[in-house]
Order: structure tokens, then C-alpha cells, then sequence
């Protein structure tokens, strides 16, 4: 096993990041089965903090893709924040909710890093994780429906945007779980629609992914990976993200997540099957 990172790992790495970092699927799962399958060692520091870098180029993708509403939604904040009369916009208190929502899972992330990058890293975990998700997935898009009527972006709650922030800590502490997973499927149990589900997710991601980035970067050169590999990672995760956002916010207007969840089963079930088989090294 080896923790440096050439050019074309950062390639193939960038664009399993880019591909599932969104998709309910788990980008940490990916990503550690795509460094396994290239022989990287999982459990190094700056291979850790090297695929937690990347990530920074698909929050890149939201951004651009979501620029008109962060705009929207950054000045209604900042001009609450000048002017009490303007704290009764919507898109003021939209943007401390996300605030708020991001505080437990880094309060976790800081204080549970030792467990997260290591017994929690292991690929047993990431393959239970894929397996478990996918039945909560699964239920969510049952359970939602069940409620009738799903409820639109401009109906979501203080009470519903922490409920889906606070249920990114099932990614953070079970790699495989999937953190785009997880938020879509609690707001779908919550009986929120799936577009304004997916899109919540994507605004929830932007603080709690940025902030792993900054906070790993120190890391992620610390080995033989070079600065160019990094920024080529980056940027090919940035380019294919940007896709799989445009691409996903049509794919849940007119269907479920059911199918991510079976196809999560069988990756989790391969996953065991190569760690069992010794071909992989959990």
C-alpha cells in the first residue's frame, strides 16, 4: 500500500468524488474502495485529508450551480443582521438555520476525529454502512409518502432543517452511510418533497464540507502527494460534480431513491465479498 498520489489517481479519485458526493450513495465509501482498488492505503493522514481537499471542488460545483440563491439568501442575511426590520425575511432565518444545523456535526467531526480516520474508517464499516443506509432510504421514501401530501421548500422548519443538518453525523461516524443519503432520507421521512429535499441537502452541505477541506488541508501534503495532484483532483471533481447536481435535481422530480438504495446493496454486498475473498484489505 502506498500514500502517495500520482496525477491519474487524482483523476480517477476526482472523478469518483465528483460522481457521488451528491448522489446517495456515499462519496467516503467510493472513494475508499477506488483507493483500495489503486493500492493507496486508506488509512494514511494525508490520503484521508487528501480525498476530505477534493471535496472542496464538488462544494465549488453548489456554489456556481446555486449562486443566484446563495446570493438571495447571503443578503437577506446581511442586511438582517444591519437592520431588525429585515429579520422577518424568510431567507434571513433560512440562513441561520443552516448555521445552526452545521454546529453538531462539527462539534463531532473535532471531537471524534480519532474514531472517525480510524476503527470507524475501516471498509467492514463502510460496507455495513451501504447496506444499513440503503434500508433507511428505502423506508424514508415509504414513510414520507405515506404522510400524503409532501410539503415544498417554503414550508420547511427551523425544527426540519436541524433534524436533516443533525443527521449528516450518521456519515460522519459511518463512512458508507452517506451523508447526501442521509439528509435527503430524513427530510423525506419528514415528509418533505424530494426536490426541496435534495436541494436542502445540497445548502447543508456547503459549511460542513468547505470547513473539512480548510480544516484537512494542512494535512493532505504532508505525504508524497504533490500540490499539482491536488489541484487536479480539485478541479475534476468540481467539472463532474457540477454535472451530477444538474443531473440529480431532475432525476428526483420524477422518480425515487429506491433505485440508489438497491444499487448501494449490491456495492455493499461486492464489498464484503472482496474484503472476505482477501482481495481487498479492510
Amino acid at each position: 500500500m502506498s500514500s502517495s498520489i500520482g496525477v491519474l489517481d487524482a483523476v480517477v479519485l476526482g472523478v469518483v468524488e465528483g460522481l457521488t458526493e451528491f448522489l446517495p450513495v456515499s462519496s467516503t465509501g467510493h472513494l475508499k474502495i477506488t483507493e483500495g482498488l489503486l493500492g493507496i492505503d486508506v488509512d494514511d493522514k494525508s490520503v484521508v485529508a487528501f480525498t476530505a481537499v477534493i471535496q472542496v471542488g464538488a462544494i465549488a460545483a453548489v456554489l456556481v450551480y446555486f449562486f443566484t440563491d446563495i446570493v438571495r439568501i447571503t443578503g437577506a442575511w446581511g442586511r438582517g443582521l444591519a437592520d431588525k426590520s429585515r429579520r422577518t425575511d424568510r431567507d434571513y432565518k433560512f440562513a441561520w438555520w443552516i448555521i445552526y444545523a452545521t454546529i453538531p456535526i462539527v462539534i463531532v467531526g473535532v471531537s471524534m476525529k480519532s474514531l472517525i480516520h480510524g476503527p470507524l474508517a475501516s471498509l467492514w464499516v463502510v460496507a455495513g454502512s451501504l447496506i444499513v443506509g440503503s434500508g433507511v432510504m428505502w423506508y424514508a421514501e415509504s414513510a414520507g409518502g405515506a404522510r400524503g401530501r409532501r410539503r415544498g421548500e417554503a414550508e420547511v422548519t427551523l425544527k426540519d432543517t436541524m433534524l436533516v443538518g443533525g443527521s449528516q453525523i450518521l456519515a460522519l461516524l459511518f463512512p458508507g452511510f452517506s451523508r447526501s443519503g442521509a439528509t435527503i432520507s430524513t427530510a423525506l421521512i419528514l415528509g418533505i418533497d424530494r426536490v426541496a429535499a435534495t436541494r436542502m441537502s445540497f445548502f447543508l452541505s456547503i459549511p460542513a464540507l468547505t470547513g473539512a477541506g480548510l480544516y484537512e488541508l494542512k494535512d493532505a501534503t504532508e505525504g508524497d502527494t504533490s500540490m499539482v495532484a491536488l489541484g487536479v483532483g480539485t478541479a475534476v471533481s468540481f467539472v463532474v460534480a457540477y454535472a451530477s447536481v444538474a443531473w440529480l435535481l431532475k432525476f428526483v422530480s420524477k422518480h425515487s431513491i429506491n433505485g440508489f438504495a438497491v444499487y448501494r446493496v449490491l456495492i455493499g454486498i461486492a464489498l464484503i465479498g472482496m474484503l472476505s475473498s482477501g482481495f481487498m484489505d479492510a
